[in-house]
């Protein structure tokens, strides 16, 4: 069954079409590298919590907007392996692409398909 990384971000509401457009890099980039494929989603209704929320895992302030995106991969070899040489990718570099948001609050994790229907 498929492999799935999952991601949760701030990104700075006016960086929305800079945020799109490094998205749109890193998913070719993904994809060369074994990804199947790439969502990307810009947040639209993302209520606050008051124990838990994605606004909250990702300390989202007034002029942000939460990012929630996920890679598939065809098993977790194949994303391991396609990982290594996208972190390598120069198009991915932080002096060629910097990431247009706070990385040190991005979420990230891998995680195993158990229903895909």
């Amino acid at each position: 069954m498929d492999y799935v990384d999952g991601f949760i971000a701030a990104v700075p509401t006016a960086n929305q079409d800079v945020y799109r457009r490094h998205a749109e890099t890193a998913a070719a980039v993904f994809k060369e590298h074994g990804a199947l494929s790439v969502v990307e989603c810009w947040g639209d209704e993302v209520p606050a919590g008051k124990l838990t929320s994605f606004p909250m895992a990702v300390q989202c302030q007034p002029d942000e907007t939460v990012v929630f995106s996920w890679i598939t991969w065809p098993s977790k070899q194949v994303r391991d392996e396609g990982m290594k040489k996208v972190m390598a990718d120069a198009r991915l570099q932080p002096d060629t692409n910097p990431m247009p948001f706070d990385g040190k609050r991005l979420i990230y994790g891998g995680f195993r398909m158990i229903v895909n229907a």
